[in-house]
């Protein structure tokens, strides 16, 4: 009787969110009257703005998953190494993104760094990119700490470190060849979950007034009747493509790590 209620409620949860998908793709398949046709996913990959802000969105990813690997791998190795006192201080601090909501911490930003602040970002196209770059590292920042910091319980950090060290190996050295490759795989996971946060977000872009991916998503569907379906549906096959790139990645490294 346990089983078949377990089996009914994951059903039923599937069902919750499958059925709101298809009903979204099959009408981004309507645009032709009378029958299913991809005209609507047609304009979209037409639209020079797409390709735009698709370009610009995964350029802004790739700069804030940098930064969150620059950022968090150092820091989540050090408290892990020497500081595990301080773990519960970082680990709130990381989840403040989740509670602080997303247009509180742009206001926060356009108030500090706006054209009379000492340091003027939003004053220019590169400022206010490398503000945005910052904030989407924020935004991403509970999951790429939570993801660096299970791979480093993996892994014997303590060990790794005084191997490293009486071979004459540095702290930089230290963090960039011998824990950096060994957490490879939770990093990935981190960066794939930061590209799907970064080309689904709207609030940052569109208060700090640069051409994402976001922003564009909600101007075609103020426009538009089917395209923005099919832009929806877009945006889900990169999110849904993010999560199985993880799952891949990490059954890659369990199958590489069971044959060494």
């Amino acid at each position: 009787m346990i089983r078949l209620v377990s089996w009914a409620t994951l059903i039923l949860g599937c069902l919750y969110f499958i059925l709101p998908l298809v009903g979204m793709t099959e009408f981004s398949l309507k645009m032709r009257r009378g029958e299913y046709s991809f005209d609507a996913y047609a304009v979209v990959f037409a639209d020079p703005r797409f390709w735009e802000t698709f370009g610009y969105s995964l350029a802004l990813a790739a700069a804030t998953i940098v930064v969150g690997v620059v950022l968090v791998v150092p820091t989540a190795y050090w408290v892990r190494l020497r500081l595990p006192q301080a773990r519960p201080f970082v680990e709130f601090v990381t989840l403040l993104p989740l509670v602080i909501p997303a247009i509180v911490i742009v206001f926060g930003y356009i108030r500090l760094y706006n054209t009379s602040s000492f340091l003027p970002l939003t004053g220019s196209a590169l400022g206010t990119d490398i503000l945005l770059t910052m904030g989407y590292a924020t935004l991403a920042l509970p999951y790429m700490y939570r993801s660096v910091d299970t791979g480093l319980r993996t892994i014997d950090v303590g060990t790794l470190t005084e191997a490293a060290q009486s071979l004459g190996a540095g702290w930089f050295t230290i963090l960039a060849r011998v824990i950096l490759p060994n957490v490879m795989v939770a990093v990935l996971s981190g960066a794939f979950l930061t590209l799907a946060i970064v080309m689904g977000e709207f609030t940052m872009a569109a208060l700090l007034n640069r051409p994402a991916f976001g922003p564009f998503m909600q101007l075609l569907g103020a426009n538009r009747a089917y395209e923005p379906p099919a832009l929806a549906v877009i945006a889900f096959a990169i999110t849904w493509g993010c999560m199985g790139l993880m799952q891949l990645v990490t059954r890659f490294a369990k199958h590489e790590r069971a044959k060494a």
